[in-house]
């Protein structure tokens, strides 16, 4: 079965629960939304995307299709035997380009904020290989955008180049920092947001 038609069946809150419960790193702090006091709140976090699940299909590789742009630097602990970025490090660049777009523009205060985004769900289509030295060219956009969540699309090609190297998406869901239950995104980010959402 192709990864975009997995992404599009609908699992039951209860099941997603377990699902992502058996997938819990040993260890795992009281940050991570799925565990210990917060289990609770699972279902109320897994709901806002798991509506958006019949819509995913696979973003282009297509730089015009997008309305941000960064460019990352590849690191010497990128690489793997293989001597290309491992695979891994692809949602690490996802990650980075997202965060660092929420921090400078959305408001967003990963250390003292009332509200946080907890990554829900990702997804990456591998494409071609991206090498250290060198650089990647990232691009990015909003594909849905809820009352507590957003589907951020992306594109990554070779700085050098020009070859696309992955297109994929990241879900956020955004919670208070205290409680981990579904908060509304603030006024200053959802005009962010508002902005990366193709017309």
């Amino acid at each position: 079965m192709q990864p975009q038609h997995l992404a599009r069946r609908l699992i039951h809150p209860t099941a997603a629960a377990t699902r992502l419960r058996s997938c819990v790193p040993v260890g795992a702090g009281p940050l991570w939304p799925f565990t210990g006091r917060h289990e609770a709140t699972t279902a109320s976090l897994l709901i806002p995307w798991l509506a958006m699940a019949q819509a995913f299909e696979t973003p282009p590789a297509d730089r015009c299709a997008y309305l941000h742009h960064a460019t990352l630097q590849t690191r010497w602990n990128d690489t793997d035997a293989y001597r290309h970025v491992n695979n891994a490090d692809y949602y690490g660049y996802f990650d980075t380009v997202i965060n660092a777009l929420l921090i400078a523009e959305g408001g967003l205060d990963i250390h003292g904020g009332e509200t946080i985004g907890l990554c829900a769900e990702s997804h990456c289509k591998f494409l071609g290989p991206l090498w250290f030295p060198g650089s990647v060219e990232a691009y990015l956009r909003v594909g849905h955008l809820g009352n507590s969540s957003v589907r951020y699309e992306l594109a990554l090609f070779d700085g050098e180049s020009g070859e696309p190297a992955a297109v994929g998406w990241f879900v956020h869901v955004f919670v208070d920092a205290k409680t981990r239950r579904p908060a509304d995104i603030s006024e200053q980010m959802r005009t962010l947001l508002q902005r990366l959402q193709p017309s």
